[in-house]
């Protein structure tokens, strides 16, 4: 009697063992076996500057190493043909944008393109100094203190007169119009594109000699070169920020607006359950974080891949907070 007790629950173990196993196939089968059948293939977009380049690859390494996800990269111009692609299925995911959907908002009206939060980052513009030049001149932290002090920035061209160096022509910008609204004594001065501006204000700083300029923050030359943001008065209502369209000088003595960078996902990918959306989702790092990435891969030329694994292994408590641990 009891060997047949006992081979009955023998028996009964094997068929909820094999319940059981039918089960986790079952569950395989519906995303949660492997980790590459659960992600898929993600689309990140690179947009044709360094941070971004640092967005991609970082995130990349992280679905890829955590999530088996199979990650592409595209290509695609900024803006609105970033919006067309999401919206058309060719880009799942962009990292960092400039505020541009804002002018775009039939792609959020229509549900193809879905803000998921900004990257931690927010994007600034203005007027940058050497910081070896403010400790000489500490009035030089805000605009009023170059007031009667432009001729510290003379240059053998312009003689006597200080010398402001504008940004590549192809930016949005309104130091001219700026220089005018504030009253101060500098000739405007445009050394060409981005490559060659940056030519021309890193050579004096090579030398310590004064000089100020339009720039900007995140930018991978910011890991490189000690650079201080010279306060502009507060933006006020009715301030203006593109000198191409005119107005009044008064109206653009203000500072540039800045930019919380978006994240954006695509209306087909936010439906899509994938597991890296969360990661998406809580992705965030810090100015500091993307210049230094951005520093290896455009200013020390490695691949990257490669550099977005040394930040990863060097942040892992970052990285653990993406993945939700």
């Amino acid at each position: 009697m009891r060997d047949r007790l006992t081979a009955r629950r023998l028996r009964l173990a094997g068929v909820a063992i094999v319940a059981l196993a039918a089960l986790v196939v079952s569950a395989s089968a519906m995303g949660g076996g492997t980790r590459s059948t659960a992600c898929g293939t993600v689309v990140l977009n690179e947009n044709a500057w360094a941070g971004s380049t640092s967005n991609v690859y970082v995130v990349k390494y992280v679905l890829e190493k955590n999530l088996g996800c199979k990650v592409k990269v595209t290509n695609i111009t900024e803006g609105q043909p970033n919006f067309q692609a999401m919206a058309d299925g060719k880009i799942d995911v962009v990292l960092e944008d400039w505020q541009n959907l804002a002018s775009f908002p039939q792609y959020t009206k229509n549900g193809s393109v879905v803000k998921v939060g900004g990257n931690g980052i927010v994007g600034v513009i203005g007027w940058y100094i050497p910081r070896y030049l403010l400790k000489q001149y500490p009035q030089f932290k805000t605009w009023k203190g170059l007031k009667g002090k432009e001729s510290v920035f003379k240059s053998p061209e312009l003689g006597s007169q200080g010398m402001f160096l504008g940004g590549d022509p192809s930016y949005v910008q309104k130091d001219r119009m700026l220089i005018k609204g504030l009253g101060l004594d500098f000739k405007h001065v445009v050394a060409g594109a981005e490559p060659a501006q940056v030519a021309r204000w890193s050579q004096l700083y090579k030398q310590k000699k004064p000089v100020i300029f339009y720039w900007y923050d995140p930018q991978y030359l910011n890991a490189q070169y000690d650079l201080v943001r010279v306060q502009l008065p507060k933006r006020f209502k009715g301030c203006l920020d593109d000198e191409k369209k005119g107005g009044d000088p008064k109206k653009f003595a203000c500072e540039y607006p800045s930019y919380v960078l978006d994240k954006l996902v695509s209306g087909k990918f936010a439906k899509s359950g994938s597991p890296a959306l969360a990661v998406i989702k809580r992705f965030k790092w810090t100015s500091a974080d993307q210049n230094a990435v951005a520093n290896l891969i455009a200013g020390k030329k490695m691949k990257p891949d490669k550099a977005a694994e040394i930040w990863v292994k060097g942040h892992q408590a970052k990285v653990n907070a993406w993945l939700g641990k």
